[in-house]
């Protein structure tokens, strides 16, 4: 039943129209991401035994040994083809079922001829033969004998103890999976109906990202204005945006060069009136001197040197710069000037703002090809909900609901029959199972009395009570084993029979897949069908659409529309074109008529002031006049060291008007120094950076000018000629990026239809939970082990009752035994023994 409601639901869900669609998650575009909501089943996609596998796979082994013929394909073919007509191949068959058959046979020779065995044996034993007659002859092995057969009873014993354990625990493990199968089943079909209710859900979400998409879309349209009217600007920056900054950087150079030449010009006439100062500052002290050294005491001869001394140094006392020599930069200054009247910073600015309004003027002139393609986009989302309803995957799978309900119904119904007859299979497997465990229990408690209460010193006629007890538990052992055993073995045969078949002809293959394969046998299962599935599924039946493909395909969990190749009914690719909106959209794109024009970087005013900076003279000034005459000392000797020599000199004289003359003139001169020399080294090495500064401006200054000016009109030029063709470029750049959205979200779509969504996995794993679960796991390997494990002790039976009939001779007490009349060998106290058990017989055994 299982294994058929398993079939239906995978053939019901292969129906004609039926496509069911799954979400993976695959993105749009590099920023839309998609990601399928996953579906969560409870029923495990795998089933483990567990510890009890081990004996499962003892069990396979032995089957393989018996059966070692590879599953009979060409045989099951015929077999179909005929009707299930067994006449016409029965060699082939009796040929693949020999193994079971030779074993079904032993079986069966053991269930006709064990009670018959027993019967005689019993019949003999009442006429005192067979061991009936309570005599033991003495035998010289006889320790030896008794050992080997308690022994060999023994061993027999632990074998038969082990065939019980595993029918005690296969009996145990087959109910306790019976009363999983209501868990199994309600899983199952839980997973079933989450599978047909949440397909549509999915569908559902599918469409609903058409939205997300089309938002993501509209927002890009509305924000043209920096995606594509800043996408050309961006082209154009390169090329422009260094040029405005050369002549920004020019008309800070101008403010710049006028404030230094201002300066300059301002400190230079300071310096010369401070030199003109000096120079006659100096001059006064050296006339000065010079009338001091004009004192008769200098003609003194030891006055006289000092004197030629002090008059040898006046030409020092001097002026060292020639201040006068350097022309005025006023006229520079008033070009200058009259350059900045025209404000070029304002110029540029505006070349800044023509340039930054390009994304304004995009916006302005593309709002009705925002409108068209916005209407393109919702006409597409519009054919996108008509493939939805052609294909009405909502209509199908609730087709599908009452079938599911109806076996739902069914299963639930018979679960309680089930169980009920499982409670008596595993009363009667119990009882099995206790029968041959007192069998065995007899044969134990045999051994166990005879070996403990053997007395080696006794004779068989006074053998122990517990010896004998013994003995009659080794009998009763082997009473039972004729009563029971022939039932045993029939019960052993059956499920053998039926469940090595089953494992053989069914598990196995389906496992290895062989069992499709079969069914997947063109011609078939319907004469004029190559394959069945696919003309039941399209009528079609030359598709290639095999029960095999489409379980692999389940199992892996892939969706119902790739797995049933429902491209043959429905083919989503054709319905998900969408090329001629595409084109559409393309061709809206590529013919923007976007015109970039009144882009002016720099107007003539603009240039014209830059021609005239570039006149002004400011790099014709000889800046290395200038920077040689600053940089040159104040005086051409340290004052304060003439000073101090000077004074130096004078204390060297004697007191009087020359002495006093001299030191005063010292002192003049620190002051001069202090006063007027001091103050021109700052301003002198002010202007000297200044003039070095304005150098360095001013420096290839007609160059920069000429320059700039050219690289005006490049840019202009550049402007003018390519401006069309990076609007092109720009436009359908940034129609790519749009159609990316549609086109990445439609590609999206189509893997997910055709590879994703309904993907039908729980119809794979129900499948599986009727035939390999249910069936083999649950109900055939359990009743496998249970018939292995009892007829395996049903078989030691036999040579355990012959063990256990010779040992109880062994054990049991004799009503006569063997006497020796020999004096010599036999001691008299024995003798008497003898002769008194006898007498007490009524018997005569002599030897």
């Amino acid at each position: 039943m299982a294994l058929l409601l398993g079939f239906l639901l995978l053939l019901g869900l292969c129906s004609e129209d039926a496509i069911a669609q799954g979400l993976s998650s695959t993105g749009g575009s590099d920023i839309l991401e998609f990601e399928l909501p996953a579906m969560d089943y409870e029923t495990q996609d795998s089933y483990q035994p567990g510890p009890i596998g081990v004996l499962f796979q003892i069990v396979h082994i032995f089957l393989h040994g018996v059966q070692p013929n590879a599953f009979p394909e060409d045989i099951l073919r015929k077999i179909i083809r005929n009707k299930f007509d067994l006449s016409t191949d029965y060699e082939k068959i009796i040929r693949y079922e020999i193994g079971i058959i030779i074993c079904a046979i032993l079986g069966l020779l053991f269930v006709i001829l064990m009670p018959v065995v027993g019967l005689c044996f019993g019949l003999c034993r009442c006429c005192n033969k067979c061991g009936g007659e309570m005599h033991q002859r003495q035998k010289r092995n006889g320790t030896f004998l008794r050992k080997y057969f308690a022994g060999s009873l023994l061993v027999i014993c632990v074998f038969i103890s082990i065939g019980i354990i595993f029918g005690f625990v296969a009996n145990h493990h087959l109910r306790t999976q019976i009363k999983k199968t209501r868990k199994l089943a309600d899983s199952n079909f839980k997973d079933l109906r989450t599978f047909l209710n949440e397909t549509p859900s999915q569908i559902n979400y599918i469409l609903g990202q058409y939205t997300t998409t089309k938002e993501k879309a509209f927002s890009d349209l509305d924000n043209i204005k920096l995606l594509l009217g800043g996408g050309i600007r961006e082209q154009l920056r390169p090329k422009v945006i260094p040029i405005l900054d050369d002549v920004k950087a020019m008309a800070e150079a101008i403010k710049e060069t006028q404030e230094a030449l201002w300066n300059v010009n301002s400190t230079l006439r300071d310096l010369k009136e401070s030199a003109a100062q000096l120079n006659s500052s100096l001059s006064d002290i050296r006339t000065n001197l010079e009338q001091s050294l004009k004192d008769p005491l200098c003609s003194a001869p030891p006055v006289t040197a000092t004197c030629n001394d002090i008059r040898m140094t006046l030409t020092q006392l001097d002026d060292n710069t020639d201040m006068d020599q350097l022309p005025s930069l006023h006229n520079q200054l008033v070009n200058v000037n009259d350059v900045l009247r025209t404000d070029l910073s304002s110029l540029v600015q505006e070349g800044y703002k023509s340039f930054n309004d390009i994304p304004e003027m995009v916006q302005n002139q593309t709002m009705d090809l925002v409108s068209d393609i916005k209407s393109t986009l919702n006409s597409i989302g519009s054919d996108i909900k008509n493939v939805n309803e052609q294909i009405s995957i909502q209509d199908k799978l609730s087709s599908f609901v009452d079938p599911i309900n109806y076996a739902e119904t069914y299963v639930h119904r018979h679960l309680p029959t089930l169980e009920e007859y499982d409670s008596y299979r595993w009363l009667g497997s119990l009882v099995v199972c206790c029968l041959l465990t007192l069998i065995v229990i007899f044969f134990y408690l045999g051994l166990l009395c005879g070996v403990f209460g053997y007395d080696r010193n006794a004779t068989p006629t006074r053998r122990g009570c517990i010896s004998n007890t013994g003995g009659v538990f080794l009998m009763a052992g082997v009473g039972v084993s004729f009563l029971f055993c022939w039932i045993l073995m029939t019960i052993v045969v059956l499920t053998f029979v039926v469940g090595g078949n089953v494992e053989k002809l069914v598990c196995e293959p389906y496992q290895n897949k062989k069992l499709f394969q079969i069914l997947d046998t063109p011609y078939l299962l319907k004469e004029d069908w190559k394959y069945y599935l696919a003309g039941r599924v399209f009528n079609k039946p030359d598709i290639n659409l095999t029960f095999e493909q489409v379980y692999s395909d389940c199992k892996e969990n892939k969706g119902i529309y790739t797995t049933l190749k429902l491209e043959h009914s429905y083919n989503i690719s054709e319905h998900l074109n969408f090329q001629e909106h595409t084109e559409n959209i393309n061709r809206d794109f590529g013919n923007v008529n976007v015109k970039i024009d009144g882009i002016v970087l720099l107007d003539d005013a603009g240039r014209r002031n830059l021609r005239e900076f570039g006149s002004s003279g400011v790099d014709r000034i000889d800046y290395d006049a200038y920077l040689a005459e600053v940089s040159k000392r104040p005086t051409k000797v340290n004052l304060l060291s003439f000073a101090d020599e000077l004074e130096g000199k004078a204390h060297q004289l004697p007191p009087g008007s020359l002495k006093q003359s001299l030191t005063s003139n010292a002192q003049r001169i620190r002051a001069v120094h202090h006063d007027q020399v001091v103050p021109l080294g700052p301003s002198m090495r002010s202007v000297y950076r200044s003039l070095q500064s304005l150098q360095h401006k001013s420096s290839g200054l007609g160059g920069k000018v000429v320059n700039i000016i050219s690289s005006l009109d490049s840019a202009e030029e550049f402007i003018t000629n390519h401006i069309s063709s990076i609007i092109v470029q720009e436009s359908k750049k940034y129609g790519n990026v749009i159609l990316g959205y549609f086109e990445g979200y439609l590609r999206w779509v189509k893997i997910s239809i055709t590879e994703q969504i309904a993907a039908c996995k729980p119809v794979a794993t129900a499948l599986d939970s009727a035939v390999e679960v249910f069936l083999c796991s649950y109900v055939v390997e359990p009743m496998n082990l249970f018939w292995f494990g009892i007829g395996k002790a049903t078989v030691f039976l036999l040579p355990a009752v012959i063990f256990a009939v010779k040992l109880a001779k062994y054990y049991r007490r004799m009503d006569s035994e063997d006497v020796y009349d020999d004096v010599e060998i036999i001691p008299m106290k024995n003798m008497q023994k003898v002769h008194v058990g006898f007498h007490r017989h009524q018997t005569t055994q002599t030897l």
